[in-house]
């Protein structure tokens, strides 16, 4: 499917100019599932030696099972938690996927993000949410406002997300989506295949008054396994970033075989050390969706605006069959 053009979309500004200079701007969300410090300890190694500050998810909580692959340690493993506070402290950002890998009620949920500000000393300003999660708030089927558009994705997900997800239902117990509103600036939706996430989502940050509870919505670039990483940034891609002026937000799973034996994946490596000598601005998810938002304030977003963004989404799922 085409991209966005700005002459189709002239509420928005066409190109931002990044801070010093720089060219574009790239960064990382990092989700931790299945991640421990020997599964991802070498690639926050490797960021920081060259220059790359980006974003990594935790769970404050417990909830953990060993024995199930999708878990990894949450910050109750306190050599985990170390780790991840000298990540802080390095400038690396801190952000929410849950209280914990399991679905939370609300006192849980509660809970957890008083345990986040007790340990890191701030509310999360960014988030993306666990696929198994229960309370995940507009989720689901509940992505998306078309009738068409809400049919086809029950269709392709053979309707096993439908009616799956309580986070934003007052009353229920596992809601939630209240407290998102008071204490997360920036929660994360649509996935898209373009390296260029600006170009794929150019209303980024966004509000959306359909789903109030969440204050700025963002988009991400594919990567969630280190081969759809790797194909996002290729050197082709790389460069169409750089010339467009774009800005790039990853999604990914750091501990999903990008490191093999404690050894970086060659492709990978390579591919970000190209990138690390451009001129590249590379900070956390929130420093650059916070500079979006000062340079051209909240775009309007609405129904063509969504019904878009949609349909962009759903074509990429069909392709690929993910988040």
């Amino acid at each position: 499917m085409a991209r966005f053009t700005f002459e189709d979309h002239p509420e928005v500004a066409p190109r931002i100019e990044w801070p010093e200079g720089k060219s574009f701007a790239f960064t990382i969300f990092d989700d931790p599932d299945y991640q421990t410090i020997k599964r991802a300890g070498v690639t926050y190694d490797f960021l920081r030696d060259h220059g790359f500050r980006t974003t990594k998810g935790v769970w404050p909580g417990h909830g953990t099972n060993p024995e199930n692959e999708q878990y990894g340690a949450t910050c109750a493993d306190p050599e985990y938690l170390k780790w991840t506070l000298t990540l802080q402290e390095r400038g690396f950002e801190i952000g929410w996927h849950g209280a914990q890998p399991v679905t939370s009620t609300r006192e849980q949920t509660i809970e957890g993000f008083e345990k986040f500000h007790q340990l890191f000393g701030h509310w999360p300003a960014t988030m993306s949410q666990h696929c198994d999660c229960s309370e995940n708030i507009y989720w689901g089927d509940s992505r998306l406002t078309s009738p068409g558009h809400r049919m086809l994705y029950n269709l392709v997900t053979r309707g096993r997300n439908h009616g799956a997800f309580h986070g934003d239902v007052p009353g229920h117990p596992l809601y939630w989506s209240d407290i998102c509103r008071d204490r997360v600036k920036y929660v994360r939706n649509f996935v898209f295949a373009d390296m260029n996430t600006l170009a794929a989502c150019p209303f980024m940050p966004y509000h959306d008054p359909a789903r109030p509870d969440v204050n700025y919505w963002y988009a991400s670039s594919e990567g969630h396994l280190i081969e759809t990483f790797v194909k996002t940034i290729s050197e082709r891609n790389q460069d169409k970033l750089e010339a467009e002026g774009g800005a790039c937000i990853m999604y990914t799973h750091f501990a999903y075989q990008f490191t093999k034996d404690g050894v970086l994946n060659r492709r990978f490596k390579e591919l970000m050390e190209r990138l690390s000598r451009k001129n590249g601005w590379f900070v956390p998810v929130s420093e650059l969706l916070d500079y979006i938002l000062r340079k051209r304030g909240a775009a309007k977003f609405g129904a063509s605006q969504r019904a878009a963004l949609e349909r962009r989404w759903l074509a990429h799922k069909i392709r690929f069959g993910v988040a």
